[in-house]
């Protein structure tokens, strides 16, 4: 069963916050190559919805 499209609205909402969030501490540590990566991943996965 697929999800609704509330459900997706909700999905994408909470990858836009986490990648606000990375993004803030990104800042201040801005050479870790794990938050970069990170960010990277959200970003596409927020394209794909």
């Amino acid at each position: 069963m697929g999800l609704s499209k509330r459900d997706l609205t909700r999905k994408k909402k909470s990858l836009e916050m986490k990648l606000e969030e990375l993004e803030a501490r990104a800042k201040h540590n801005p050479m870790n190559k794990e938050l970069q990566a990170e960010i990277a991943d959200l970003k596409k996965k927020i394209e794909k919805s």
